[in-house]
């Protein structure tokens, strides 16, 4: 493995996708460093899978991508997560979670830490906040990062894990936030999502987190970009949706790989972002295979 790339740590849920037509990878950890992976970063995964069969071939799947998989607990006390899901007429994806999983008891392993000592991005969300035992985990992590380390809060609002109050308490301790519009319009303003106010809830959600660095994406419509008091918008480009499930996590990993690379100005980083996140929507699953 080559040490010289930036190294990216991914923390938080990873499990199976139960779509109609079959079973995929998944998790925003594991769909993250999937696709930071494939951009020339060092990722790891930093998550719990039960001693299964299907805990077994998530951590198989990825030493087979080719990123270290020793972040990845086995807990003898619970299963590996899996997530059923619905797909709606236009592709839009619908999750009943199961709780009580292993992902929900990540423990602190002697590895992620020394991982975290040397990163220089850190990636979590909100919904792997939902038990106690990994909001302990998390704090111990950040705390050990780097200061310079990227920390990139992506939030995940899926009732009923949506604390709002957690949401800002992490959001305060980021130094990207990333969510979408739904999201932005019920943490800025307790509204609901409305075209054409992105930037005027990016600002908001700024403001009240501390955050210079917002990012607001809007589906089909496309994503915004706050930073340092400057709005980018790009546009989203037409495709055929087959499921939106890791479109979101896609995003986020461009957008860090392209940081992280430091090569491109951030109308292009944003635009970049923007198609990796449509081309996933475009595809089935999470994490389908990269052709060149």
């Amino acid at each position: 493995m080559n040490e010289t790339r930036p190294l990216a740590l991914c923390f938080g849920e990873i499990l199976w996708d139960f779509l109609p037509d079959g079973l995929f990878p998944g998790g925003a950890a594991l769909n993250a460093a999937y696709h930071l992976h494939h951009h020339g970063v060092n990722a790891r995964v930093v998550s719990a899978v039960g001693r299964d069969v299907l805990g077994d071939e998530l951590r198989r799947r990825g030493a087979n991508w080719g990123f270290s998989t020793d972040g990845i607990a086995q807990l003898d006390d619970a299963p590996t997560g899996h997530v059923r899901v619905a797909i709606g007429n236009n592709g839009d994806a619908r999750f009943d979670i199961v709780t009580h999983v292993a992902w929900d008891k990540i423990p602190v392993t002697d590895a992620s830490l020394r991982a975290a000592a040397q990163a220089d991005a850190f990636i979590f969300g909100s919904l792997a906040q939902r038990s106690p035992p990994n909001r302990a985990t998390l704090d111990r992590l950040l705390a050990t990062l780097p200061r310079q380390a990227l920390r990139v809060f992506d939030a995940n609002l899926r009732p009923p894990h949506d604390d709002l109050e957690r949401v800002r308490e992490l959001a305060r301790k980021a130094t990207i936030f990333k969510l979408n519009a739904t999201e932005a319009a019920r943490l800025a303003a307790n509204a609901s999502e409305t075209p054409g106010r992105e930037e005027t809830h990016a600002r908001l959600v700024s403001e009240m987190s501390g955050c210079g660095f917002v990012v607001v994406t809007a589906g089909a419509r496309g994503a915004g970009m706050l930073r340092d008091g400057r709005w980018l918008w790009e546009p989203g480009r037409p495709m055929q949706v087959a499921d939106t499930v890791g479109a979101g996590d896609a995003f986020v990993a461009s957008l860090v790989a392209h940081l992280l690379h430091g090569k491109m100005p951030d109308p292009e980083i944003l635009s970049r972002a923007c198609r990796l996140g449509e081309w996933v929507a475009s595809q089935r699953g999470a994490t389908p295979a990269y052709t060149s």
